[in-house]
């Protein structure tokens, strides 16, 4: 659904983008993380033809930027990081506005199925300057999805929003994921994407790593097994290092922590070492780490 090959982005002297290429599938949830002033808006301001390519290509939907640029508009919708609405028109009616430039054919329908779906129904009467931040939010979602993008690009749909309205657009996301929606998702919430990312990119001027969030883990950090014994003894460490297929192992206070590869597979030839060597155990449990860690580890390394 999204294809780029090298596409790079300079505003003047300044490199905002620089030889981004991916792709993305349909149905697919796609994460686009990175720090503030990476690149990630400007990228999706290319990728949704609201400004030009300095160099590259891409293709969204099948349309090409920089060619079919109105085809690309009428398939995809945007959430912006600050949606503007007009603050003393009705939510219904700001709805209406948007319905009528995107040519829905039918507008009070469409309206009035998002205002369900998003729980604004009973405030449709209501000015949207009245609204609340959560609520705002879900009104240009509601803005984003009235023609029944193909593609649809948050970016930061949950920022600045408390616990209870960000949980909700949160579920409202992954509503639209079971529907089967492409999604190209900016978020600076790595529990977020976490949850409801097929892929993350990490990004910073330029793609750093492409992976799904638990091949990430396991790529920077490698896989570790936390063995829970009864009693802490350094011997068992000695027990366990002489396996071959043991990359490294820890003893932290009565727990072994052990790196390797295919734990479901060596996992009972530990055990069975531990057992034979006297140790009690007690269970044993993955150390996982989060996305977070993963991303502060890449975009410091980069």
């Amino acid at each position: 659904m999204i294809h780029t090959e090298n596409i790079t982005k300079k505003f003047g002297e300044v490199l905002a983008v620089e030889g981004l290429s991916l792709d993305v599938s349909e149905g697919e949830v796609f994460g686009f993380l990175g720090p503030n002033g990476a690149g990630k808006t400007t990228t999706v301001r290319m990728l949704t033809s609201l400004i030009g390519l300095t160099s590259g290509t891409a293709q969204v939907a099948g349309f090409v930027v920089g060619r079919q640029d109105t085809d690309i508009r009428r398939t995809v919708g945007v959430l912006t990081e600050t949606p503007g609405m007009y603050d003393n028109l009705s939510a219904q009616y700001n709805l209406q506005i948007f319905a009528e430039l995107y040519e829905v054919k039918d507008i009070e329908g469409q309206v009035e199925k998002y205002l369900r779906m998003l729980g604004l129904w009973d405030r449709r009467a209501d000015a949207a300057g009245t609204f609340s931040k959560g609520m705002k939010q879900k009104l240009a979602i509601a803005r984003a999805l009235l023609h029944e993008p193909r593609i649809l690009f948050l970016d930061e749909p949950t920022a600045g929003l408390d616990p209870e309205a960000s949980h909700l657009v949160r579920e409202f996301i992954a509503e639209l994921k079971k529907e089967g929606r492409t999604i190209f998702l900016c978020t600076h919430n790595l529990d977020e994407a976490d949850r409801l990312c097929d892929r993350v990119g990490v990004f910073k001027t330029r793609l750093l790593v492409l992976d799904t969030p638990s091949s990430l883990r396991t790529s920077v950090f490698g896989r570790k097994i936390v063995f829970h014994l009864r009693t802490a003894d350094p011997h068992w460490v000695d027990v366990v290092e002489k396996l071959p297929f043991v990359r490294e192992v820890k003893l932290v206070e009565t727990k072994l922590v052990v790196a390797m590869d295919e734990p479901e597979v060596r996992n009972p030839d530990i055990i069975r070492a531990l057992v034979d060597a006297g140790a009690d155990i007690q269970f044993v449990g993955e150390l996982r780490h989060s996305l977070e860690e993963v991303y502060l580890q890449l975009v410091r390394g980069a």
